[in-house]
């Protein structure tokens, strides 16, 4: 682990006044709380971006899962139909899910 970070990943250092002292990025813009605000949120921003799948829904909202077990033969056969349809084994189990529920 990398010198003053913690386990959540955050690194811990001694406190910067950004109005007294003068800080340059590598682009020689000087930092300041606005830079600071802008750079955070644009993180932010990235990491809502990437956090997982899109929702089933189309929603911003989360998509539960559900897992069980089959045999290495029901595997089998569901990876070769879904192949055989173009979709996922994802897909293959919610459409006989929608299908059986529907029944």
């Amino acid at each position: 682990m990398a010198r003053g970070a913690s386990r959540s990943g955050r690194i811990t250092g001694p406190e910067i006044d950004l109005e007294r002292e003068v800080i340059l990025d590598s682009r020689g813009t000087r930092v300041d709380q606005a830079y600071v605000d802008r750079a955070l949120a644009e993180v932010e921003d990235d990491v809502r971006r990437r956090a997982g799948r899109p929702s089933l829904t189309g929603a911003p909202e989360h998509s539960p899962h559900v897992t069980f077990r089959v045999t290495p033969a029901m595997k089998a056969r569901a990876e070769q139909v879904a192949q055989d349809e173009g979709i996922t084994v994802s897909a293959l189990a919610r459409l006989a899910f929608e299908r059986y529920l529907s029944a």
